[in-house]
């Protein structure tokens, strides 16, 4: 029997979430996170995660499963997604695995082994970075391992950190532990497109409607629970422009106006990433018979008709 898993790939803002349900409606499936910061407990509004009430119908995985002052570790998350879907799969559904964390997506679903880690040298790595900055470090990537560094936003202080890591720990390029692309499962990739232009306007009306849903707030108490601790949850893209905002660096505009551009960068980034993926079936997010073309392509990638169908129990 196959064992097919669905991603639910692209850019921040492009509708991957309702396209997941409505998926998971019709194919009687699962919804897998993917999304790195919808990992962290309390961190909703900023993430534009689905509220519990729109996911009732859909069983959902990895989400709020980690506290905010923990680092992130995409090994641990990989354990975490397989498990996930093979216990979807032992239920006979449909695992979706959704988000728009590249390497997440990678992790759940392809052959890759990540490098351990050196506390004393992460330590080291993350004093330069407060020090000197992530663009510095940036910049001796890219002399290091250049398609590591193409890959990394220069802001990305926590990534850069990571690759130049695994250059000193391992002797490789971080560009060296992305292999080919090797699924581990029967994968059919969707990605969603989203013309630039309104792409844009999509995430600024976004940013717009987290700062009326009480975003500041949200992060505030986050504050709280240690959010400052967390080296990974407190440099999302908007906590960290909140985070200045509190510290009195930012009016409320500017961070709100800072959000908007650091998230337009990074879904440029995004972008990037997936179009690298030549499994990717790309559909334009704007069709108003999206479901029903997602569905369609599905069908055509091999999966079941009774499944395809919404009849697998």
């Amino acid at each position: 029997m196959p064992r097919p898993v669905i991603t639910v790939v692209g850019p921040t803002a492009a509708g991957k979430s309702g396209l997941s349900l409505r998926l998971a409606q019709s194919l009687g499936g699962e919804v897998i996170n993917a999304d790195s910061m919808q990992l962290y407990r309390g961190m909703d509004i900023g993430t534009a995660k689905v509220p519990p009430g729109e996911r009732a119908s859909v069983p959902h995985h990895l989400l709020d499963i980690w506290d905010v002052t923990r680092t992130a570790s995409v090994a641990e998350y990989q354990w975490l997604a397989r498990q996930a879907i093979d216990a979807v799969h032992a239920r006979e559904r449909i695992p979706i695995v959704v988000g728009g964390s590249g390497l997440y997506v990678r992790a759940a679903i392809d052959n890759l082994d990540f490098p351990g880690t050196d506390p004393q040298l992460r330590e080291r790595l993350e004093r330069e970075l407060a020090e000197v900055g992530s663009e510095a470090l940036h910049a001796r990537l890219a002399r290091m391992d250049p398609a590591a560094a193409a890959a990394i936003l220069p802001g990305n202080g926590r990534r850069v950190v990571r690759a130049l890591e695994v250059l000193e720990f391992t002797g490789r390029p971080f560009s060296a532990t992305l292999p080919a692309y090797e699924s581990v499962y029967d994968v059919i990739q969707l990605g969603l497109l989203v013309p630039r232009a309104l792409l844009d306007e999509r995430i600024a009306a976004r940013v717009s409607s987290m700062w009326q849903a009480g975003f500041v707030a949200e992060v505030a108490s986050l504050v709280a629970a240690g959010l400052r601790r967390g080296r990974t949850a407190s440099r999302a893209l908007g906590y960290a422009q909140v985070l200045r905002f509190l510290d009195g660096a930012w009016s409320q505009e500017q961070a709100a106006a800072e959000t908007v551009k650091a998230t337009r960068k990074f879904a440029r980034r995004q972008e990037s990433w997936f179009r690298r993926d030549p499994r990717v079936v790309w559909l334009a997010a704007e069709a108003p018979d999206l479901a029903g073309r997602a569905l369609a392509t599905i069908g055509s990638c091999g999966l079941p008709k009774a499944t395809a169908q919404g009849t697998t129990s």
